[in-house]
């Protein structure tokens, strides 16, 4: 069998999908019927925060599954790695306690810890595979999906631009809005990513 005949599994690609409605999913929920009572919009706003955690998990999956698809102790150590942080993030998100609006930065710190643990498997996926040519195109990817959670993340703990005027973005153009936008083009181009690593091992076996 020659290297373009290469069977891929898919597995990791749909458990992204799957995290990214998911995440889409409680969001949708939550906005829809936050305002039912104080009670649930409470729990709802902690499953919003779930969803968030359950996408960057699962972002992690399609990239570290096949990069070190030749090397499968890294890929235990990287995906075990993430899922412990994404467990010890979503207990804490499920906490009432430590959702209020007293713990915003903690919440948006966690968030950040997980998103820019990336770098370390990153790091040693850009050591490994240097002469690869398709690097240029999936760092390239993946850096502006590390911006747009990031930018994102930024606008949901400034809360710019109603802290400017209050009122004035009571219905459109707050910061939460802004935030789902830019995890949605965060998600976008991590699904462009994820299709370049599928096609990458298509054409790549291992020795």
């Amino acid at each position: 069998m020659t290297p373009s005949e290469l069977p891929v599994t898919q597995w990791p690609f749909f458990v992204f999908l799957a995290g990214a409605m998911f995440c889409l999913l409680t969001s949708s929920t939550c906005h829809l019927f936050c305002c039912h009572s104080h009670r649930l919009n409470l729990l709802f706003l902690r499953l919003d925060y779930v969803g968030i955690v359950v996408m960057i998990i699962t972002s992690f999956f399609p990239p570290i599954y096949y990069i070190f698809q030749c090397e499968p102790h890294w890929q235990m150590i990287y995906l075990a790695g993430i899922s412990t942080m994404g467990v010890f993030t979503i207990i804490n998100m499920l906490t009432p306690a430590l959702s209020t609006a007293k713990f915003r930065s903690y919440r948006a710190f966690l968030f950040f810890a997980m998103g820019f643990s990336g770098m370390v498997p990153a790091t040693h996926a850009l050591i490994v595979n240097w002469n690869e040519p398709k690097r240029v195109i999936t760092v390239t990817y993946e850096t502006a999906m590390a911006l747009s959670y990031g930018i994102g993340t930024i606008f949901y703990v400034t809360r710019i631009p109603e802290r400017w005027k209050p009122g004035w973005f009571d219905l459109a153009g707050h910061s939460h809005q802004i935030f789902h936008i830019f995890v949605l083009i965060g998600a976008l181009t991590h699904y462009c990513a994820a299709l370049v690593f599928i096609d990458w091992r298509r054409t790549v076996g291992c020795n």
